[in-house]
């Protein structure tokens, strides 16, 4: 039978992304009947899944608020949008920095406080004393993590006439070419801890990196450094920072992510997770989602997952296409293969992929397929989820996707 388009929005999305669904797409109210969703913030952890839902769209970067490994387990893919929000990002980085080196926010509040004084103008040229600054121009910034937005906060930072050095042991080829040829690089990060007047963050946040700025991290930085994080809270030990700033040891903490502890602390700007909001970086995560949901939903395509491996087949050209997602174990791949020998159809195209523990194969075939294909398919040990493109079903005449 022919599956459901319907996509169901967690949170407010963009309509300038929505305007990209195709005809025969629907936004619904009804999450059982849904075929994607799209997501922000919402909180998904504890949300249970119908049979119905393929794939989730994250249009942000960060998806620790939605349960990867249990959406592979039950063959839904979970995609996100790196990069289009970066822009929005860099400019808020860049913000935090002169917002820490010329006591703006404190400067601003002083006049808040004496709106009602007669002598505000002259008062004023005594009490700029106490709001003097630093320039940043000829300052050395640390850039911890080279992605999208980390690669646009070190140009910009050189832009501006400061050295910068950064560190990120998986630089991939496409964050180089686009890396300013000023930038120093960084073998380990504990030289970036040492040479920097400023630091920001920006890696993704695993159990790998959780805590990764703690008490030695912050050991070897400069008496007065600067460290600014707009990737995620739980990236830097806040039990270490906050008795940093307590001794003096770290100047200032710029943070996008309130909590109880952050909220606290001496020393500290805390914003209320503003990186991407702004209109056009919510127009970009949108498009990109909506994009990445579309195709995947449409061909089988899969771009930009984080719990299962990028693949991408082009559009249907051959009377039908079927895509298997399953686990990377031994012989799956030849008992599907085998299936369509013994059934008498031509393998066109057969592409496949790994990622850890699961893989995805996407085969094109060049006549009618069994109507039993996903229902045989699926019995393989191993396979999670099977979906037909292009074909049409000889029971009922409708195509399955």
């Amino acid at each position: 039978m022919k599956h459901s388009r319907k996509i169901y929005c967690m949170n407010n999305i963009s309509e300038a992304g929505l305007s990209h669904f195709r005809k025969g797409y629907e936004i619904t109210d009804d999450l059982d009947s849904a075929a994607g969703i799209l997501v922000r913030s919402a909180d998904m952890t504890e949300m249970e899944f119908s049979d119905e839902v393929r794939a989730i769209a994250r249009a942000g970067a960060g998806v620790n608020n939605i349960p990867l490994e249990r959406c592979a387990e039950e063959g839904i893919v979970v995609f996100n949008t790196p990069g289009a929000n970066a822009n929005s990002v860099k400019e808020l980085v860049l913000t935090g920095m002169l917002m820490a080196s010329r006591n703006v926010l404190d400067a601003a509040a002083w006049v808040k406080d004496n709106t009602d004084d007669p002598d505000i103008k002259k008062n004023a040229e005594k009490a700029k004393k106490a709001f003097s600054g630093h320039e940043i121009s000829g300052k050395k910034l640390g850039v911890i993590g080279l992605g999208a937005i980390g690669v646009l906060v070190a140009n910009a930072a050189v832009e501006l006439g400061m050295e910068v050095y950064g560190y990120d042991p998986y630089l991939s080829v496409g964050s180089a070419w686009h890396l300013s040829p000023q930038v120093h690089y960084a073998p380990q990060l504990e030289d970036v801890c040492k040479v920097a007047d400023y630091i920001t963050i920006h890696v993704p946040f695993m159990p790998s990196t959780k805590g990764m700025i703690g008490e030695e991290q912050i050991s070897y930085m400069h008496e007065g450094a600067v460290f600014m994080n707009f990737a995620r809270d739980a990236l830097v030990d806040e039990a270490a920072m906050s008795a940093a700033l307590e001794n003096g040891k770290i100047r200032m903490y710029v943070t996008d992510f309130p909590n109880t502890v952050s909220a606290k602390m001496k020393n500290a700007v805390v914003l209320p997770h503003i990186g991407a909001s702004t209109e056009e970086a919510e127009e970009n995560c949108a498009v990109m989602a909506v994009k990445e949901l579309q195709d995947y939903i449409d061909n089988g395509n899969i771009t930009h997952s984080v719990n299962y491996p990028d693949l991408n087949a082009g559009i249907c050209q051959t009377a039908a296409r079927v895509a298997i997602l399953h686990r990377n174990i031994p012989n799956v791949i030849s008992q599907i293969t085998a299936f369509f020998g013994n059934n008498g159809l031509n393998i066109e195209n057969i592409v496949s992929k790994s990622r850890d523990a699961y893989e995805y194969t996407i085969i094109d075939i060049s006549s009618q397929m069994p109507y039993d294909t996903e229902e045989s398919l699926s019995k393989i040990d191993g396979v999670i989820r099977v979906r037909q493109f292009c074909d049409t079903d000889p029971r009922d005449g409708k195509a399955g996707l």
